[in-house]
């Protein structure tokens, strides 16, 4: 089935998930909507600034959303047993993603840990196991909107996709409440008519259960009371928190997203007005409102009322396991969900001018390019999207820049990693690794407009330095000439491992220079070349550009670069991004108790990559851990405690080597479809390790 502007309305779909969690966060706590009423007024727009918080947060309905998807990228077929596994291997336990609130209080919690003692979802969110109380909660349909977007007009797929994903932690009403919202977002790529919206979604649920009868009630509600606020005090003596088990539970919540829907007249501010003034659980409600309209309306629909969308500057972050992903934004994951839905129906990717990572070919998009207001006085630049100039694609970010010389400069950046502010964060940690490294290389492509002054250009990043102090490294500085179109590089030199949080262009001019210049895309690619220092001596947003995996890490032990502890189970240190594909990773690993350690490469979280590791009976292994291990190699190598030993392995394609102590060991050829590419790990198995001399370098060396 063709639909009509597909990658467009998946954008607004995410954009509308992302504005209502950041809406509705704020106001959270507030349980009695009359009180919030009273002491807030309707909520209209956002209200971050009253209560003196970040705008664009972490936040557990974003980050569970994007990341259990891609379940549909990492198995050839989605099931409750797959998506369980997605949350083993993209998880830290008590660190990422869910709200860890203890077994038999947070259902999310108490799925993770049943899937982590050996129960198979759909068993792991089961009534039986769990009980009705702890599995009906709201969980089945905050995390559930990717799954409707990657079947547009099929209520079929997007049915059982949900019911798939919410078992994996929910049961019953929870789950009839998911395959609601996942087919009202199917559908409304085809749809408009609200009615018809409801009518196929109740399909797809039993006539006799809760949700399905909440639903009838809340249309016969919305034909006899006009007025929202006495409808929403009809939901509270109905169906308020007080008649139903649990902390959050899925039937009242539901209802305030059904009942906005009905009440918002078809308008994206309205609507989110309604849910959010309800009250209860704000941001889960909210987000689920503000896809489906997204979807259904468009970006038309979203643009009609305030401006939502240049304070957000479509920012998004997604902790996990995995590395370098955590800082994202709306046009990137809607492209991933596109090219989800492109490969069900066996269609190849699409690769916006050439793999580029940003490239603002949706309108209005940023993708978080913001002007950079430590560099430049803000006055001076504006950035907006634009449909002008690209040699590669439809659309371009138009910086607009005046009154700029040698001493009067603009900037203009996107984040990388963490930003430093990322600490009033405090419910939902940013934990993620950097995206851009030493020795990968920078490169755009950039139009200056006819009648604009000659502008001098220079690319930049940002370091966290001694004490977290940021610290600025400049590229070459270049003179672009009106009416021209040039693609520019820097490969950035050195092989520093202090994180990289930020990139962009720096302009600069001469005599007061004014006009435009349009940046077609912005990308980087290479392999890294960094030496590895003990991040402990240089501050916290080092330490925090390793990925913990670990019980216990970092240890106060100045004499090593690394030392960290496992309990039980095996723990990871994971640093680097998805898309590194060859390089060679090396380390001195020496093991003080350890049942088995080693290094880790191609790395895609905790289940997913392929390593060399020394265990028991001296045996030393190349291993593909893809949610359980394969042996691709193995030989007799005795190994002994508090000796120190240098692991290496270099991969180039399916090629892969393994050397301990400069003595090569392994070369094998193996096809490796879901593990081309990946960061680096170190691992450790019940037991203390320690790594020094910890290093990532092309493998073409």
């Amino acid at each position: 089935m063709n639909i009509d502007n597909y990658e467009e309305r998946v954008y607004a779909g995410v954009l509308g998930k992302i504005i209502g969690v950041y809406l509705g966060r704020p106001i959270e706590h507030y349980i009695d909507y009359k009180r919030l009423l009273a002491e807030q007024g309707e909520i209209s727009y956002y209200v971050n600034d009253r209560f003196n918080q970040k705008l664009v947060v972490t936040d557990d309905d974003i980050s569970g959303t994007f990341t259990f998807v891609r379940a549909a990228e990492d198995y050839p077929k989605v099931t409750s047993e797959n998506i369980g596994l997605t949350w083993l291997n993209y998880l830290i336990e008590n660190r990422t993603t869910l709200w860890w609130g203890g077994l038999g209080n947070s259902t999310e919690h108490t799925a993770y840990l049943r899937l982590k003692s050996g129960y198979n979802a759909p068993c792991s969110g089961s009534s039986k196991l769990n009980g009705k109380g702890v599995s009906e909660q709201i969980g089945g349909q905050i995390f559930i909107d990717g799954w409707g977007m990657v079947a547009p007009g099929d209520p079929d797929l997007a049915a059982r996709l949900a019911e798939s994903a919410a078992r994996v932690s929910h049961d019953g009403e929870a789950v009839h409440a998911a395959k609601v919202i996942a087919t009202i977002e199917s559908m409304a790529f085809i749809e408009n008519d609200l009615n018809v919206l409801l009518e196929t979604a109740c399909t797809f649920i039993p006539e006799r259960s809760k949700i399905h009868r909440l639903i009838r009630e809340l249309r016969e509600l919305r034909e006899r009371e006009p007025d929202w606020k006495l409808g929403r005090d009809w939901i509270e003596r109905n169906h308020g928190y007080h008649l139903y088990p649990g902390t959050c539970h899925i039937v009242p919540n539901h209802a305030l997203v059904i009942f906005s829907l009905l009440y918002g007249d078809d308008d994206f501010q309205r609507t989110l007005m309604i849910v959010n003034s309800c009250g209860w659980d704000t941001d889960c409600n909210s987000g689920n409102v503000g896809c489906i309209m997204g979807i259904k309306n468009g970006l038309n629909g979203i643009d009609r009322g305030p401006d939502w969308r240049t304070p957000v500057a479509d920012r998004l972050y997604l902790p996990s396991a995995e590395p370098g992903s955590g800082i994202s934004d709306a046009v990137a994951v809607a492209y991933r969900l596109v090219n989800i839905h492109r490969n069900t129906r066996h269609l190849p990717p699409l690769s916006v001018k050439n793999g580029s990572r940003f490239h603002f070919e949706m309108p209005g998009a940023l993708q978080g390019f913001l002007v950079d207001e430590q560099t430049c006085a803000k006055d001076l630049v504006t950035v907006e999207n634009s449909s002008r100039h690209s040699s590669y694609g439809n659309r371009t970010l138009k910086i607009g820049y005046s009154k700029l010389s040698s001493k009067r400069r603009c900037g203009i950046g996107v984040f990388t990693f963490v930003p430093l502010d990322s600490n009033q964060m405090k419910s939902y940690p940013l934990i993620t690794s950097p995206q851009l490294y030493s020795g990968q290389t920078l490169r755009a492509g950039i139009f200056v407009d006819d009648g604009s002054d000659p502008i001098f250009w220079r690319f930049y990043i940002q370091r966290y330095g001694e004490m977290d102090k940021p610290d600025i490294q400049y590229g070459a500085k270049i003179l672009l000439a009106p009416g021209h179109y040039k693609e520019l590089q820097w490969t950035i030199p050195g092989v520093d491992d202090r994180p990289i949080f930020k990139t962009g262009l720096e302009l600069t001019g001469e005599r007061n220079a004014c006009g435009s210049l349009y940046l077609d895309y912005f990308t980087w690619d290479g392999s890294p070349d960094v030496q590895f220092k003990n991040p402990k001596l240089r501050g916290g947003m080092n330490i925090h550009s390793w990925i913990n995996g670990f019980d216990h890490y970092p240890h106060p032990c100045p004499d090593d670069d690394f030392r960290m502890s496992q309990d039980r189970g095996v723990g990871m240190l994971i640093t680097g991004d998805r898309a590194w594909q060859d390089y060679i990773f090396s380390a001195d690993l020496t093991p003080h108790l350890a049942a088995e350690f080693g290094i880790a490469v191609r790395v895609r979280g905790l289940q997913h990559f392929l390593a060399l590791t020394a265990g028991p009976k001296s045996r030393l292994k190349l291993v593909k851990m893809y949610d359980k291990e394969t042996i691709l190699a193995e030989i007799n190598y005795p190994w002994h405690l508090e000796n120190t030993y240098r692991f290496e392995i270099t991969v180039n394609g399916s090629r892969v080597k393994g050397c301990i102590n400069d003595q090569e060991l392994f070369d094998i050829t193996e096809d490796l479809p879901h593990l081309s590419s990946g960061g680096i790990g170190i691992i450790c198995r019940e037991g203390t390790i320690s790594a020094n001399r910890v290093a990532v370098r092309p493998s073409n060396q």
